[in-house]
């Protein structure tokens, strides 16, 4: 059986360049879950372990009929409430996030639920299981790039991305989308690499093209 790989067949989706670039995205279906609060907190790993522990019970229900897939990377949105400024000046604690994990078109809400049964059952003492939900997003005009290094670090190629967005007359109309290509666990900090991105809105997008 071969498997349904979402990085290979969504090429332009899960790659980035090291300068900024305007983009267009489809609609995508993910299985989310939103919390607050530290990202090295208990409430963050947790939302992570069950959202992980869903999408290898969805791959094993849709591996039994034959339709087996690679269980993608993980995304996060991240936003801060009712502070004007810049997130990574907020403390952490009220930081909120939404995180992501990218399903194939063949998944259903009904695989989904009953895969969360399941899970449900497999990891009783993981109670974010339930809150997990299964929805779409639609981000269409973009701008995206790479991020090398560390998270601590992303100021500066947030900074690029914004005048790279002023240079091209185009604003943000959306939250701040990581895709985590990295491992942290394996990857040396130095090394971890990040697609840092924001829809925006105000421009004409060609794909893959780099403006100015």
């Amino acid at each position: 059986m071969e498997k349904f790989d979402l990085a290979k067949t969504y090429k332009s989706y899960y790659t980035a360049q090291t300068k900024p670039e305007l983009i267009e995205f489809e609609p995508v279906w993910y299985v989310t879950i939103e919390g607050i609060g530290d990202p090295d907190g208990d409430d963050f790993a947790n939302a992570t372990e069950a959202l992980y522990t869903l999408s290898y019970s969805i791959k094993g229900i849709c591996k039994s009929e034959g339709k087996d897939f690679t269980v993608a990377k993980l995304e996060g949105l991240w936003w801060v409430d009712g502070d004007s400024r810049n997130a990574l000046e907020v403390p952490r604690e009220q930081w909120r996030w939404k995180l992501l994990i990218r399903m194939p078109e063949f998944v259903t809400s009904e695989r989904v639920e009953e895969a969360r049964i399941k899970a449900k059952d497999k990891k009783k003492e993981l109670k974010a299981i339930a809150d997990i939900r299964f929805e779409r997003l639609h981000e269409g005009s973009c701008v995206q790039m790479l991020h090398v290094g560390p998270y601590a670090i992303e100021t500066d190629t947030l900074r690029q991305m914004e005048q790279f967005m002023e240079m091209n007359q185009v604003s943000i109309r959306g939250l701040h989308h990581e895709i985590y290509l990295s491992d942290p666990r394996k990857v040396e900090q130095s090394k971890m690499k990040t697609i840092l991105r924001y829809p925006v809105q105000g421009a004409e997008v060609v794909k893959g093209r780099f403006l100015r």
